[in-house]
């Protein structure tokens, strides 16, 4: 399939967030993300349960499937959290090609959080207590915001500094954010040195040494031996 007939399907789908959310009401959110343009994925958004707009990113789930590249598959009816406190039921549904290439994705966000507290409330009524520990996830119109709160979530659970961790706490961060698909963004690899208070060289080091071991890798500060040809942008 062309990048034309990507673009058709995509356009084809323009219309149906609307009627989406006029049958599901003001608690639902239907998105259409152009996995192509990762910095600015959401082509089409019908609802405000996120807050974001057209041209606005994708979020962490979004960006762990662009990792996964054909590899990934659709990712149906989970829940997560918002910043804010919103409790949501998502669907993530992949747009292939004939070849099987992902270049896109379907998204429809329930807010259910007065659901959730309703129920709540009818197991306290009841007796019946016990709470799931949902995650976090970042929706926003800015990249930038949500591999900031990607990087962020690895320093919180290891509750160190950069300057903390070992190397191979260091390699393991960087192997990471790779896998959730960081460095498939657009100048991801300076935001993440800028975030972490190092070089971008450095950044390049580690994301080298993270993918192929320690043969053939440079002193921290040194040029990077490889960068683009790796899918990073710098």
């Amino acid at each position: 399939m062309s990048a034309e007939e990507q673009d058709a399907v995509i356009a084809a789908l323009t219309p149906v967030v609307d009627g989406i959310v006029a049958t599901l009401g003001s608690f639902c959110e239907v998105v259409v993300h152009d996995f192509r343009r990762p910095e600015k994925s959401v082509v089409a958004i019908a609802g405000s349960v996120t807050g974001r707009a057209v041209g606005g990113s994708m979020s962490e789930i979004g960006m762990g499937l662009l990792a996964r590249g054909d590899e990934a598959t659709d990712e149906l009816n989970y829940v997560t959290r918002t910043p804010s406190g919103k409790l949501l039921k998502s669907s993530t549904m992949l747009l292939r090609d004939p070849s099987g290439t992902v270049f896109g994705a379907l998204c429809v966000n329930v807010d259910i959080t007065a659901v959730n507290q309703a129920h709540a409330l009818i197991g306290e009524l009841a007796g019946v207590t016990g709470a799931t520990a949902v995650p976090t996830t970042t929706f926003g119109n800015d990249i930038d915001s949500v591999v900031d709160a990607i990087v962020d979530s690895h320093q919180l659970r290891q509750n160190k500094q950069w300057s903390e961790l070992s190397r191979d706490e260091r390699l393991g961060l960087f192997r990471s954010l790779d896998e959730q698909g960081v460095f498939a963004v657009r100048g991801a690899a300076q935001h993440v040195a800028e975030r972490l208070g190092i070089s971008r060289a450095s950044a390049y080091n580690y994301l080298a040494r993270a993918r192929n071991g320690p043969e053939g890798s440079v002193p921290d500060g040194s040029a990077p031996t490889r960068t683009d040809q790796d899918g990073v942008h710098s």
